[in-house]
């Protein structure tokens, strides 16, 4: 393709996005707006999958043995618990372990221990860490029904609600992504739309003299893309603002709250979105095109 006709194609795409000035604006603004929703949404559900990953890998079952549990029993115990489906790790816990570990998380105030006048009523345990986290309510359960353990632990209840709440954050953010991206493609579509309308006639013209199909449709095309192109790139900025300014904020008065800090990171979401808006710009072009101009 000559460049005159490159520099014909980009100067009818501007003179048509000036032309159209509100409903371009309109455009522009519907896929600021929705890229700058979807942005938030993508870091939400990073940062959802960041606290996800963490408290997976910490959760762990508490498996405490019987009191009158006898040490060859206690190997068998633990290669059982080893030979279950999803266990990756088994920790054996004496009584005299627990009863040092919780002197040191008593700290200062271990003297309250000290009313045991030396009996030990904590009893042995095993810790059991699973290879993923879906694997830690089938292997409880799976202990549980031994009968020999005293008591197994894992958060019943709490897990489940856990990882149901960010199941359905997840789905949420790729939900409303979809919603606002099918959003921004419709109003793409009805401006590049009103447009060719408006040039019907010069369209007609242009077809009876001997213009290509493709000829008449890169100005469309373009004009689609700078609508798209320009609308992701006030989102990118404006999120690249709020998000720098809020994991300052929040490292500042919430600090144990740890959101994903990685420069890197932020700049391949706006990269993405960049992407994402020149991409739905050209969508929405060539659905309008392809239903209405007929060429």
């Amino acid at each position: 393709m000559k460049i005159r006709t490159m520099g014909y194609f980009f100067k009818e795409s501007l003179i048509s996005l000036r032309r159209n000035g509100w409903m371009s604006f309109a455009s522009i603004l519907t896929v600021a707006i929705s890229l700058f929703v979807c942005g938030i949404f993508w870091l939400l559900v990073l940062n959802v999958n960041n606290v996800a990953d963490s408290i997976e890998s910490s959760v762990e079952i508490k498996a405490f043995l019987h009191d009158n549990t006898r040490l060859d029993q206690i190997e068998i115990i633990e290669k059982q618990i080893r030979a279950l489906p999803g266990v990756s790790e088994v920790d054996f816990v004496s009584r005299d372990e627990a009863l040092e570990s919780l002197r040191k998380q008593f700290g200062e105030k271990n003297d309250l221990l000290d009313a045991l006048e030396g009996e030990n009523p904590l009893p042995d345990s095993f810790t059991v860490k699973t290879k993923t986290a879906e694997d830690v309510i089938p292997v409880a359960q799976s202990m549980e029904q031994t009968n020999l353990f005293e008591k197994v632990r894992y958060g019943q209840g709490v897990v489940e609600k856990l990882f149901a709440l960010i199941n359905w954050i997840r789905l949420l953010g790729v939900g409303i992504m979809t919603l606002l991206g099918i959003a921004a493609v419709v109003l793409i579509a009805i401006t590049i739309r009103l447009t060719v309308y408006a040039r019907r006639k010069e369209i007609t013209i242009m077809k009876y003299v001997g213009a290509t199909d493709w000829f008449i449709r890169w100005p469309f095309l373009l004009e689609g893309v700078f609508l798209g192109l320009i609308g992701s790139f006030v989102a990118v900025m404006i999120l690249f603002w709020s998000y720098s300014s809020l994991v300052k904020n929040v490292s500042v008065s919430l600090s144990f709250i740890q959101l994903i800090r990685e420069p890197g990171l932020l700049w391949n979401i706006n990269a993405g979105l960049m992407l994402t808006g020149t991409a739905l710009g050209a969508l929405g072009s060539m659905i309008s095109l392809h239903k209405f101009l007929k060429v």
